[in-house]
């Protein structure tokens, strides 16, 4: 997805948190045309939780016969997106000749490295009928030593995501290694990604690591002394152990991982240096990326 102004920060009101929380993000809604997104990572006091440096939630959305997603072709550079739904559908283009429809269940992880041009739009026999849209995209900072790597591609099927019943908890692993399951999406960090849906009144200890948020997608949870509401992100204090039990039937997704250093963000692009930034800037508006097959006509401009 790509950010439609220059500052990508979402516009957040952050509370103090209980004794496993250190605070709370709420973010704003910001509608896109029919769809809203809810931006909660980067705010100026949370720049990021372990290597993930974005967080977005995309819908829910409902969409008319005609109507859809539709995000023209756009760069990234020094990071790695990765999208995942819980309804519908999204066509995935990019640079490298990748043509890729995402499903629920599904994890497309893409590789932006030295520079990528992705489009995200829809199949005409998704866009000519009423149809749903929700999930997230999250985009990971790459390890310096990795930053100008050669761009890739990687689709996930659902079918592949390990899957495991918690305490009754139905968990998958999106991303990194919990409860004994390991995922087999690319990490370049010591990476936490899962999700799990909480029935009225189960309990589930979270996972430990060293950088942890916790986003509750639907329903109400209590965390030790707090309680946590629909589209919220708490994060959590190091080394806590959190129990969280639903007070009302949940939808989570839990991100974290090892701290990184500082990274610089403008636009669609992340990178440790501010002058690589510049000049990816400076790429896109001479036209020097590379063009996606099959989707050359159109491009988003850099905001200015």
């Amino acid at each position: 997805m790509s950010i439609t102004s220059k500052n990508p920060e979402a516009e957040c009101n952050i509370e103090q948190g209980c004794a496993a929380i250190a605070q709370i993000i709420e973010p704003r809604p910001h509608d896109l045309g029919g769809f809203t997104v809810r931006r909660c990572l980067p705010v100026r006091q949370q720049r990021s939780i372990g290597p993930w440096v974005f967080f977005d939630e995309m819908g829910p959305a409902e969409f008319s016969s005609g109507n859809g997603v539709n995000v023209r072709p756009h760069p990234h550079i020094n990071l790695a997106t990765v999208t995942y739904l819980f309804e519908g559908e999204i066509l995935h283009r990019d640079s490298l000749g990748s043509y890729q429809p995402i499903t629920p269940g599904d994890i497309n992880l893409m590789v932006a490295g030295k520079g990528i041009v992705h489009s995200e739009r829809e199949r005409p026999e998704v866009t000519n009928r009423l149809h749903r849209l929700h999930g997230l995209q999250l985009w990971m900072a790459l390890p310096e030593a990795d930053e100008e790597t050669e761009p890739a591609f990687y689709h996930y099927p659902a079918s592949s995501i390990p899957a495991a019943l918690v305490d009754d908890v139905p968990v998958r692993v999106l991303m990194g290694a919990a409860f004994g399951l390991q995922s087999p999406v690319k990490t370049f960090y010591q990476t936490l990604y899962l999700e799990d849906e909480l029935l009225q009144g189960q309990s589930l200890c979270l996972p430990v690591a060293a950088e942890r948020g916790l986003y509750l997608l639907s329903g109400e949870l209590k965390l030790q002394d707090s309680h946590l509401k629909a589209q919220q992100l708490a994060v959590l204090k190091p080394a806590a152990e959190v129990v969280i039990t639903a007070t009302a039937t949940s939808r989570i997704a839990l991100i974290g991982g090892e701290a990184i250093n500082k990274r610089y963000m403008e636009w669609n692009f992340v990178s440790s240096r501010r002058e690589r930034i510049e000049q990816a800037k400076q790429d896109w508006q001479r036209g020097r990326f590379p063009k996606v097959p099959g989707d050359e006509d159109e491009f988003i401009p850099l905001p200015v």
